[in-house]
């Protein structure tokens, strides 16, 4: 059945609602459709209906009624209020601005409302960490080397009108400041220093001087930290760097080295030489004892000397002669009916004989003859009979030396 079919009790199944419209089958009146929406209107905001729909009169079609504007009013009122309504993060900041003049430096975190259109509202994040890393290539150091820098710059807001109003791009300021920072320090740096030890130098001096640049500008950053995180030579001498490198490496792996033996044996030498020093005072008290020694015996000597002269003089010879002679490698034999000087080679003899004396030298006056009758049968005696006057031995029982 068709949407405007008459039903069974003869009503009008008309969805516009326009009841029994008689032999008028046609679509709504446009009009009408419009004055039934105003009416409701005018009853939801208090308005009046605007004339009765039984006199047939109909809405002006030039206008609007009075409170359908307010109506407007009040939602758009409603959706102003509502877009001025800003939260402000814990890490957040905020600018507010009011016809481009600073009306408030730093909003605090939390809910606020400032006039939209009237007012504009810059959230700044001031704790958050930004990284930015430069790659500059072709850089010309003070020894008239190129070489290639890659330098990452950690930094963070630190004064949010400044990063708001007193530059209009902060970030591009800071971009064209960090690549004058590197070029201006890679022109001052030798290319070994850059390679090698000087790289946190060069960061070092990156970092105080890109500060510097943001400080005069004004842009509210902070500079954290430089990291200059790669240093290379240009790709056409980069093999003959490296080995310049690696003979740096091993220069420094040999200094190493140098500096742990020194570390060892300085130590060492400052012992042995305290050791020396020590044995030296040592000796020294050792002689001038002994010199103390000798001129006492000397004094004790000279003084039995005056009283008994010869014999002390003979006692003296007689020590001294036992003294050169105990020393001596060589021994002459006076034997009877033979030759008065007979020469035994002591020394091999003891040699030949130490394993049967026990590698010991003879000491007391047995020994010593019982050395002199092993040598008996080697000496011609009288009467070709191999003897040895042992009357000739003196009192020690060693024979006459030199």
């Amino acid at each position: 059945m068709a949407w405007n079919e008459p039903g069974k009790n003869g009503n009008d199944n008309d969805p516009w609602g326009g009841g029994n419209r008689g032999g008028d089958q046609g679509p709504p009146d446009i009009d009408e459709v419009i004055k039934n929406l105003t009416k409701k209107l005018n009853g939801l905001f208090g308005g009046s209906g605007g004339g009765s729909s039984s006199g047939g009169s109909k809405m002006p079609s030039g206008g609007l009624s009075g409170g359908l504007i307010a109506g407007l009013a009040a939602v758009a009122v409603a959706v102003w209020f509502f877009m001025g309504v800003y939260i402000v993060d814990e890490a957040e900041r905020g600018v507010v601005l009011r016809f481009g003049k600073v009306l408030d430096e730093q909003v605090q975190p939390g809910l606020h409302w400032n006039p939209p259109v009237i007012d504009e509202v810059h959230l700044v994040n001031i704790s958050e960490l930004n990284r930015k890393t430069y790659d500059a290539s072709a850089m010309l150091t003070t020894d008239e080397n190129i070489i290639d820098i890659t330098v990452s710059v950690q930094y963070r807001i630190e004064n949010p009108v400044d990063y708001v109003i007193a530059v209009s791009d902060p970030e591009l300021s800071l971009d064209n400041a960090a690549e004058s920072a590197i070029r201006h320090v890679a022109g001052s740096n030798f290319m070994e220093q850059i390679l090698t030890s000087g790289r946190a130098l060069v960061a070092q001096d990156v970092e105080d001087r890109l500060q510097n640049y943001m400080n005069a500008y004004q842009t509210g950053i902070l500079i954290s930290q430089v990291n200059v995180t790669d240093a290379q030579p240009p790709d056409a001498v980069k093999p003959a760097f490296d080995d310049v490198v690696s003979a740096r490496e091993n220069e420094d792996q040999l200094r190493y080295q140098a500096e742990q033996y020194s570390n060892q044996i300085i130590p060492e030498a400052r012992g042995e030489a305290q050791r020396q020093l020590e044995q030296a005072n040592a000796y020294m008290q050792e002689v001038i004892a002994r010199a103390t020694g000798d001129a006492s015996r000397f004094d004790q000597l000279l003084t039995e000397y005056a009283k008994a002269p010869l014999v002390t003089r003979q006692r003296l010879y007689i020590e001294s002669m036992q003294e050169v002679m105990t020393a001596s490698s060589k021994i002459m034999i006076d034997v009877e009916g033979g030759n008065n000087m007979l020469y035994v080679p002591l020394d091999k003899i003891l040699e030949q004989s130490g394993s049967a004396l026990g590698g010991n030298r003879p000491q007391s006056p047995q020994e010593w003859r019982d050395l002199a009758n092993e040598l008996a049968p080697y000496l011609p005696g009288p009467n070709n009979t191999n003897t040895v006057n042992s009357s000739r031995l003196n009192s020690s029982g060693r024979g006459t030396r030199q």
